[in-house]
């Protein structure tokens, strides 16, 4: 009896689909964060009876034959780029993109990673970094003796000094896009490598051509919705107890067999 194993594989669905949607929901409040969305694809078909083949000397056809399904599989995890709202924080180093586009950090090994959390500061040596101390690219200088230090929409940086009337510049951020955001290869730390299926990253200025606007004391909240989590979580529940319930029902039918005299 293939329900046994086709229930098993339908179980094991909905455990991975749980798991999503667990760590979504753990994640509600982490920055920047883009929640994911399992898919699943039905197994071969096992065709007792194919679709279209002959059922008489006469040339008839079978309409529909006989496929008897084997289960389900996991076709991908896919990670949904929709926008997060907007948190004004008020702190001069926190940065949110407004639309498309990846904040460019260079990792301790000298690798690019990309990051929609813009939870910035500056180190001992006035670098802007992220909180765990990695450099922001192209590298952004705050001297010791900033008064005050401003962003513009096009990720233009400068600050102003003690005694000046002209504020000076400290650098330009850029952006970087994909071809396929969501082949991106997810690391922690709200960090984002390039793959093969990413595509090749493509850097601009922020607030044109297609570029988000970079806007200073504000940070992108987890696009993770609670009342859909929530939902998605009962309905993942209820197709777990359901093919539980057909094991169950396949053994005792199983049982039942073995029981004939």
């Amino acid at each position: 009896m293939k329900a046994l194993s086709t229930a098993a594989t339908g179980m094991l669905a909905q455990q991975l689909n749980i798991e999503v949607v667990s760590n979504n929901i753990a994640n509600m409040n982490t920055t920047g964060f883009k929640r994911q969305r399992a898919e699943f694809q039905d197994l071969l078909y096992q065709n007792i009876e194919r679709v279209g083949a002959n059922s008489s000397d006469a040339g008839t056809v079978v309409p529909s034959g006989i496929q008897v399904g084997v289960g389900v599989r996991t076709a991908g995890v896919y990670r949904i780029t929709d926008q997060g709202s907007l948190q004004n924080t008020g702190n001069t180093y926190d940065m949110a993109v407004n639309g498309r586009g990846f904040f460019n950090i260079q990792l301790p090994d000298g690798q690019d990673a990309y990051t929609r959390a813009g939870s910035f500061q500056v180190d001992p040596t006035g670098q802007l970094v992220t909180p765990e101390g990695y450099v922001v690219q192209p590298a952004i200088q705050i001297p010791q003796t900033a008064t005050d230090v401003s962003i513009n929409e096009q990720g233009q940086v400068e600050y102003l000094e003690a005694g000046a009337t002209a504020p000076a510049a400290a650098g330009q951020l850029n952006l970087v896009i994909f071809p396929n955001e969501v082949g991106l290869e997810a690391v922690g730390g709200n960090m984002f490598l390039e793959s093969q299926a990413s595509g090749a990253p493509v850097i601009g200025l922020a607030n044109q051509n297609g570029y988000g606007a970079v806007l200073q004391g504000f940070l992108e909240q987890s696009n993770v919705n609670a009342v859909s989590e929530i939902t998605a979580m009962i309905s993942a529940q209820r197709a777990y107890e359901l093919n539980s319930k057909v094991i169950q029902t396949a053994d005792e039918m199983l049982q039942a067999a073995n029981n004939l005299r």
